[in-house]
């Protein structure tokens, strides 16, 4: 209760941190938040024409694949750009921390809170990818009651992007090189995520990869939005409960570790 307090009389400054960095992000672009709908849009046509019809992707029995892709992709480059965010937020705000005090947690979270509202913004470019396909009826996705669920996967990768954001938060502060290694790490995970393929589609012939390709937290959660928004159908409960318990611990563990730590982080910042 002390620390729901805590959050709750820091919460205008939250509110703050979060309208600032938005308006930061796009501040010095002549079309402004459009291009959180534009950029995504660009990329998916990109990223389509390249393994979709260069590859031959598109024909490996994806129902639809420009909105297959997009929506792999859109919930890697919320998970990335949240973490990366929420890793520099400390150090970004050294000059505050050295000389008022805030809830350095404030930091990280307002960081992962404000890409997951541009990222929500972005959400409307898969809504017009869907529409557009129904409207001209070449493969639309499969439209059910069961897109009401989509949300239950998004708030599953938003708490695990606040966990993971401080973890490395944490080690940021005393480990100037994990910045570097975890470019190289989300450049990794977007191979290991089925964003432009599918698993089945792998030829693999050592099971026990495949299984570690699967056990990736954002498979079972790319995999839940798209049953729900591309296939119309109810989302793998296996997937659920891994996606759901992985995201609790890693929050646990991040909570800790910050918590643990961060008295001490204005002797390296």
């Amino acid at each position: 209760m002390k620390y729901l307090k805590n959050f709750y009389k820091y919460r205008n400054l939250m509110y703050e941190i979060v309208r600032k960095n938005i308006k930061l992000q796009y501040r010095d672009s002549v079309l402004g938040i459009f291009w959180t709908f534009l950029q995504p849009f660009l990329t998916t046509v990109v990223l389509v024409f390249i393994f979709g019809n260069v590859f031959g992707t598109s024909n490996s029995g994806v129902v639809n694949y420009p909105i297959y892709l997009l929506c792999g992709r859109l919930l890697y480059e919320f998970y990335t750009q949240s973490t990366k965010r929420a890793m520099r937020s400390v150090r970004n705000s050294a000059s505050v921390i050295k000389k008022v005090y805030v809830p350095k947690y404030i930091y990280p979270l307002s960081n992962v809170v404000s890409t997951f509202v541009t990222f929500c913004i972005s959400l409307l470019v898969l809504v017009c990818f869907i529409v557009f396909f129904c409207v001209i009826g070449k493969n639309p996705p499969h439209i059910t009651p069961y897109m009401l669920f989509a949300p239950i996967p998004i708030l599953i990768l938003l708490l695990l992007g606040i966990g993971v954001g401080l973890i490395l938060c944490t080690l940021d502060v005393f480990f100037k090189d994990i910045d570097y290694l975890y470019e190289v790490f989300c450049l990794l995970l977007f191979y290991m995520t089925p964003i432009v393929y599918k698993i089945e589609a792998l030829k693999l012939n050592s099971r026990p990869f495949k299984l570690v390709l699967m056990a990736n937290p954002m498979y079972s959660i790319t995999e839940m939005f798209r049953c729900c928004v591309l296939y119309g159908k109810m989302f793998n409960m296996h997937h659920l409960m891994y996606s759901l318990g992985f995201a609790f611990v890693t929050i646990i563990i991040g909570l800790i570790l910050f918590y643990r730590k961060q008295d001490k982080f204005i002797l390296h910042i």
